[in-house]
């Protein structure tokens, strides 16, 4: 079985912020969108009517477009973007190039702003793959990096030089079922 994830729309309102847990909307149009085509992807792929996206509003609002077409909509935690802690929600650039190169130093244990490390986003990760409860979810672009890095086999501990580039906006990832 592939696992299909697609990343939520563009959120309103956060060029140039650091963006994780904030609960930030999306412009109800584009949510409906990208519901039309993961209802189209199920019709052609003859697929159950379940989708899983994380209590953010940017995916949510998907997965609330599909419920109101008869499908299933999960709630799952464990894709939910990476807390970014006191940075999140902020400018970029009153976050400083310090704090960040910081970040990027000690990529897998440092976590963010005093949120959470890249090792715990992708032991949330991991959970989720092992047992994802559907084949389809809307998730957000650090989760889906932390996804392809576990699903791409082994190799040595993630660096940001070496962390899979974030999705566009709507775009589809298929993962191998573990």
């Amino acid at each position: 079985m592939t696992l299909s994830v697609w990343r939520h729309p563009r959120p309103i309102g956060v060029a140039g912020r650091c963006i994780g847990r904030s609960d930030v909307p999306v412009d109800a149009r584009k949510a409906k969108r990208l519901a039309h085509r993961i209802r189209q992807a199920a019709r052609r792929e003859n697929a159950p009517h379940v989708v899983l996206t994380s209590a953010l509003q940017r995916g949510a609002a998907v997965g609330r477009w599909l419920a109101r077409w008869g499908w299933q909509h999960r709630i799952d935690l464990r894709l939910t973007e990476l807390d970014f802690g006191d940075w999140d929600g902020r400018p970029w650039d009153d976050i400083g190039a310090a704090a960040v190169q910081a970040w990027c130093d000690g990529f897998e244990q440092h976590a963010p702003g005093g949120g959470e490390s890249v090792a715990q986003l992708l032991l949330r990760c991991r959970a989720w793959l092992e047992a994802p409860g559907a084949c389809y979810a809307v998730g957000h672009a650090g989760w889906i990096s932390a996804a392809l890095w576990l699903t791409a086999g082994p190799r040595s501990a993630p660096g940001a030089a070496t962390w899979p580039a974030a999705r566009r906006w709507g775009e589809r990832v298929d993962l191998p079922a573990r």
